[in-house]
């Protein structure tokens, strides 16, 4: 584990190699699962404000499903996530031939929102869970993503520098220029 101010974060993310396929995933990861996306407590109010900016991005029976449901649930206490569509994607995936994609980063792509989608989704393969002193930074290994990591040793992209814009997003540029020195200490000690 690395230690970066309040975070611990995995060595995998460093050592494993990724790169979205989505051509032969076909965005499995927004519609596979036991529940939907999770959500930061401040992402909350942020969906209920870009909703209604965002329903013209969606699907049917997305819109059904969030007018039954929420635009949110509580999954375990103080736990949030994305509802579901009748129990698979979630309910703000969109599909474009047969790949799941997010309705709330069409909008934003759009340029109708400022919000790009929720951190955790723009942050997968790597999950964060929340402790009382620290954040833990861990790589998901999940067999729907075996594309991703064979194409991400092909381009040698470790999982790290293929989610930068993410990891920037979350925790800011100084906190990735310290993963990234930490990944060049590993390199050298490695050779």
């Amino acid at each position: 584990m690395i230690a970066i101010g309040n975070t611990l974060v995995s060595e995998e993310l460093l050592e494993k190699k990724f790169v979205c396929d989505l051509g032969a995933c076909k965005g499995a990861c927004c519609v596979k699962g036991d529940f939907g996306a999770p959500l930061e407590k401040e992402e909350l109010p942020v969906l209920d404000e870009i909703y209604e900016k965002v329903k013209p991005f969606l699907s049917e029976k997305g819109i059904k499903a969030i007018a039954k449901q929420g635009k949110y649930l509580e999954h375990e206490k103080d736990e949030w996530v994305t509802p579901m569509i009748e129990g698979r994607e979630c309910a703000y995936v969109v599909f474009e031939k047969g790949i799941a994609r997010c309705g709330i980063e069409h909008a934003y792509n759009a340029g109708a929102i400022n919000f790009r989608k929720p951190i955790s989704c723009h942050l997968y393969p790597v999950r964060i869970s929340h402790h009382k002193d620290y954040d833990a930074v861990n790589y998901d290994k999940w067999s729907i993503c075996s594309p991703a990591c064979k194409l991400g040793e092909e381009l040698k992209v470790p999982v790290f520098r293929f989610l930068e814009t993410s990891l920037v997003r979350k925790f800011g540029q100084e906190w990735f220029d310290h993963l990234s020195a930490a990944a060049e200490m590993l390199e050298k000690k490695s050779r």
